[in-house]
């Protein structure tokens, strides 16, 4: 199925490894040409460009500290004066500090919502006012189901992933007359190189809960944003995908 994704510019955040790095490459299958967003993992980004150079598609790296708003800014900027536009803006770029609320230090809160909610705000403002310019864009936001559900011990992480889910909805009404698009995609509990860090019995537990009785693929995650990027999903706006198994249910 064409999903009309060749030659589109695409900016993945935190695309060095995980659901980012599977994003990068679902898009490059499709024939986009990826722009690769790191913060800390240079080697495994500059590892990504290697295979997406390999495959022939356009790509570059990018080093930004989401979390500093100057920063967002340039990258998209500088994303712009390579590629010469952008189309797609996928906010995967993210942390996670578990403990309990009364444990966790200032610098632990801080860094949770700024990596989360206020650098995935940051990088969407920089490219939708290219968007703007363009009349036409695509922003997908990795949340995820905790911040739907909650989990004890990750009470700052779910208020970060639940403020991606009412600042999409809002911006989504903002931008949708300039043909701008914006959707979240909420992930269960997915198989990853930091998951698979989890203890056995967390990962267990985990598999207890889930009706489908498995753990999501990075994949499986990239592969809805790379429909919610195509021209079948031109009428979807605003919405929040929940890819967890059925985990949300019990």
């Amino acid at each position: 199925m064409d999903l009309g994704l060749d030659g589109k510019i695409i900016l993945v955040t935190g695309a060095s490894r995980g659901i980012g790095r599977q994003t990068a490459l679902s898009f490059a299958r499709e024939g986009a040409c990826v722009a690769v967003h790191f913060h800390q993992q240079e080697a495994q980004a500059n590892d990504l460009v290697r295979e997406l150079q390999n495959a022939g598609r356009k790509t570059h790296s990018y080093r930004a500290d989401i979390s500093r708003p100057v920063e967002t800014t340039a990258l998209v900027n500088q994303v712009i004066v390579d590629f010469g536009r952008l189309d797609i803006l996928v906010n995967n770029a993210g942390v996670s500090i578990d403990g309990l609320l009364a444990s966790l230090s200032d610098d632990q809160i801080e860094r949770t919502l700024a990596t989360n909610l206020l650098g995935t705000i940051m990088v969407t403002r920089a490219a939708v006012r290219q968007f703007i310019r363009q009349r036409e864009g695509r922003v997908i936001s990795i949340s995820s189901v905790v911040g739907i559900v909650g989990s004890v011990g990750q009470s700052i992480y779910a208020a970060s992933k639940q403020g991606i889910v009412g600042f999409s909805r809002s911006l989504a009404k903002e931008v949708a007359r300039r043909q701008i698009l914006v959707n979240v995609i909420a992930p269960g509990y997915i198989e990853t190189d930091m998951t698979a860090l989890l203890p056995e019995n967390t990962k267990a537990d985990y598999l207890r809960r889930i009706p489908l009785a498995r753990a999501g693929l990075a994949m499986e995650v990239a592969e809805l944003a790379c429909f919610l990027a195509s021209s079948r999903a031109s009428y979807i706006t605003g919405q929040v995908f929940v890819l967890d198994g059925g985990l949300s249910l019990s």
